[in-house]
C-alpha cells in the first residue's frame, strides 16, 4: 500500500497557532549562536573562555549576552564558586534538554543539506567540465 502524501494545507487557526508557537521558540532559541551554547554545553558544564574556545567565531560580548538570555529564559543556570580564582560555569537546565530532539532533528537536516548542496555543485562542475570540450 503507498504512503498517502499528507496535504501541506493549513487552515487558518492552525496556520496563525503555528505561527505563534515557531515565532515563540524562535525568539527564545533563535539566532545565530544560542544553539550553539546548546551543544556546546551538552557536554556538560562550561567556564566562559572554555565555551568561547568551542564555539569558533563568537565574541566575548556576544557569549555574554546570549548566556544571560539563555538563563533569564530558563535553559541555563550559572553558578558562581568565589575563592581564588572566581569560578563561574555554566551548564543546562533539565528544561534546556528539551530541545534536544530539534538540535538532533537540525543536525541530520543540515547533513542531509550538506550533502545535496555538495552533489549538486559537483554536478555543476562536471558539466561545465564536458561543455567546455
Amino acid at each position: 500500500m503507498a504512503k498517502e502524501k499528507q496535504d501541506p494545507a493549513l487552515n487558518d487557526v492552525e496556520c496563525q497557532s503555528q505561527l505563534g508557537a515557531i515565532g515563540d521558540a524562535l525568539y527564545a532559541i533563535g539566532g545565530k549562536w544560542k544553539l550553539r551554547i546548546f551543544v556546546a554545553l551538552m557536554h556538560g558544564k562550561g567556564r566562559f573562555n572554555e565555551l568561547q574556545r568551542t564555539i569558533d567565531g563568537i565574541s566575548s560580548k556576544v557569549l555574554s549576552a546570549e548566556l544571560k538570555e539563555l538563563e533569564l529564559n530558563g535553559f541555563v543556570k550559572r553558578r558562581v564558586f568565589t575563592g581564588k580564582p572566581i569560578v563561574i560555569e555554566y551548564e543546562l537546565t533539565d528544561y534546556a534538554l528539551t530541545v534536544r530532539p530539534i538540535l538532533d532533528a537540525l543536525a541530520e537536516w543540515g547533513g542531509m543539506h550538506r550533502r545535496k548542496i555538495r552533489q549538486s555543485m559537483k554536478q555543476d562542475f562536471e558539466a561545465s567540465k564536458i561543455s567546455r570540450q
